[in-house]
């Protein structure tokens, strides 16, 4: 029979003779128990300590120098053949052995390692304190059935290879298999939860919004977090770490092995007792179930929690007063939202706002639209307000600021002043500055790269010279973030179509830039036929008065024509619109100033 040997279950039999503790005792040629534990400990027997130094190189280099061919499709076809004992198919079992080398190679140093026991001879005690030598290896079993029986002996019955064969390393498969049971985790029930967990953790259809939104997450967050919480930027950090950083996740089974190597109790988890209820909530609250896998990735404790802790943390999302309807939108934008850490800060910042006179209705819009505020720190809070507060931008236009882009709330001061800077360069004031802040505030949270220097680029490309472009973007700072080709060049593009040129049309933009804010369908083209075809003037009258586009058609251009087209009276654009009521009834009805 083969030597039996007490080991930890998950030991490496490889390592096995390495591990025992050897004195060198010369006591009755036999190997004694010490009293103390599972240590062992030499006899007359022992070798001296070159031979014990030679052995050891002589296995290191044995395990390095890998297996050859034959033992390498013995030793599939054992852990096949054992698989297949356990409850495998025949064809996975085959899979999962061509799958999983290091707890092949485990195997088959086990193996060896017993052959160089049987060689030396070397007695120990079994479980039963009987002898017995090493030499039994050799007799009646042949290399597959020593294989088996080694795989046998380890006690994880087939779930290291099976893990290894997702794509964990062996060591990490040694750690998640601790959290399985030996009763309940039979490994065909294993196969059928990994299968079941792959199923609903990654069938989302917007990977790209689940990386963003980890990174949304991550960036602001400046309070003290919980333990859930830890855990979690913990697993994101270590997924940044890797090569590839976060984008690991859009493939399933790198995300999968990833994931259970942070969380490994996930894998102890009842698909029907637990994933499926937890699943079948969020769905209940209205989740779309394509999307649930975005919130669990975002924050993967959700899934070792009790639903009864689950239903608790998304009730007291109705201190932020959200109503049942927005649950859905408020924890798809930030999962975070039910960990406890961030459900506390929600008091810290709703404290704050009040103390800065924002009001609670604008709070909870800008909570709903920016829920990542509740992960900052009121003190980060306080040096955005501050930033605004230099620029003039304090009271009700702080109020109108931050409900306009709470996104600002999130920048860091350096962020913010780089865009103050990049305006003051232009020879715009910090009076100017603040002005267009408390117009435009989205401006301040744009790239400068990607998006300021392009729109101003583009505008010098259509004539606005680099003396008139502080003007430019004072009178109309919304250019600085309108889509160039989908709506300003489209807008450039049909005043040309028009007969005008690149010229006249610079002109236009330099005299009233909020030209090119105006749609084509709603308000240029409406007008251009109007002036044409009512008014029969030419289109090149719009050059000297492109404000002509800023007035209403129906209440004001229309009505003015008709009047002077009665009493037989011509006029310039300017004259016709540039005057209030009482200035124009004064100058083309006779009718004097009240």
């Amino acid at each position: 029979m083969l030597l039996q040997i007490h080991m930890n279950s998950f030991l490496p039999v490889a390592s096995f003779p390495h591990k025992l503790e050897i004195s060198c005792f010369w006591f009755n040629n036999k190997l004694t128990r010490s009293e103390t534990g599972t240590n062992y400990h030499c006899c007359n027997c022992c070798y001296s300590d070159k031979r014990r130094t030679r052995l050891r190189w002589r296995w290191r280099w044995r395990c390095h120098s890998g297996i050859g061919e034959w033992e390498l499709q013995e030793g599939r076809m054992a852990v096949s053949t054992y698989l297949q004992e356990m409850g495998v198919s025949e064809d996975e079992s085959l899979s999962i052995a061509s799958n999983a080398p290091a707890y092949l190679n485990m195997l088959v140093e086990g193996v060896r390692d017993l052959e160089q026991l049987s060689s030396s001879s070397m007695s120990i005690w079994d479980d039963n304190n009987c002898a017995t030598t090493a030499t039994a290896t050799a007799t009646g079993f042949n290399f597959r059935d020593k294989l088996v029986h080694i795989a046998a002996n380890k006690g994880d019955n087939g779930k290291l290879a099976y893990l290894e064969s997702l794509g964990f390393t062996l060591y990490s498969s040694m750690n998640v298999a601790r959290y399985l049971s030996p009763d309940i985790d039979t490994l065909p029930s294993l196969i059928h939860k990994v299968s079941s967990l792959k199923q609903l953790l990654f069938h989302s259809q917007s990977p790209d919004f689940l990386i963003r939104n980890i990174r949304r997450m991550m960036r602001p967050l400046s309070i003290s977090i919980d333990e859930d919480l830890q855990r979690t930027l913990s697993f994101f950090e270590k997924l940044e770490a890797r090569r590839g950083g976060l984008s690991v996740l859009t493939s399933r089974d790198s995300a999968f092995c990833y994931l259970i190597e942070s969380f490994p109790r996930i894998l102890s988890l009842s698909v029907d007792n637990h994933l499926t209820r937890i699943v079948d909530f969020l769905h209940n609250i209205g989740i779309p179930r394509n999307l649930i896998p975005n919130i669990i990735l975002g924050f993967p404790p959700i899934l070792l929690w009790n639903l009864q802790l689950l239903k608790t943390r998304v009730l007291a999302l109705k201190e932020i007063d959200v109503v049942d309807k927005d649950y859905a939108k408020l924890v798809l934008k930030y999962p975070w939202v039910l960990s406890t850490s961030i459900q506390e800060n929600y008091k810290e910042v709703l404290t704050f706002l009040y103390s800065v006179k924002v009001a609670k209705t604008w709070i909870d819009h800008v909570i709903k639209s920016q829920p990542h505020i509740l992960g900052c720190s009121t003190s980060k809070l306080q040096l955005m307000v501050d930033q605004f507060a230099e620029l003039g931008v304090q009271s009700k236009k702080l109020d109108q600021v931050i409900a306009k882009s709470p996104q600002l709330l999130l920048q860091k001061p350096r962020d913010f002043l780089q865009v103050v800077l990049f305006f003051e360069h232009m020879g715009l004031d910090k009076e100017t500055i603040g002005r267009i802040l408390a117009r435009c505030p989205e401006i301040f949270a744009t790239s400068i790269g990607k998006t300021l220097q392009r729109k101003i680029e583009f505008l010098k490309e259509v004539g606005v010279s680099e003396t008139h472009l502080p003007a430019v973007i004072q009178k109309y700072p919304e250019l600085l973030v309108s889509d160039i080709d989908k709506t300003v060049l489209q807008r450039i593009m049909y005043l040309m179509k028009l007969g005008l040129s690149e010229k006249e049309i610079a002109l236009m933009v330099r005299t009233f830039s909020p030209l090119l804010g105006y749609s084509i369908e709603e308000v240029l083209r409406p007008k251009i036929d109007f002036l044409v075809n009512s008014m029969e003037r030419p289109v090149r009258d719009v050059v000297g008065y492109p404000r002509f586009f800023s007035y209403s058609l129906e209440k004001k251009i229309k009505p003015r024509f008709r009047l002077l087209k009665g009493r037989n009276i011509k006029c310039s654009l300017k004259d016709m619109l540039g005057k209030n009521d009482e200035e124009f009834a004064a100058e083309f009805m006779g009718v004097g100033r009240s």
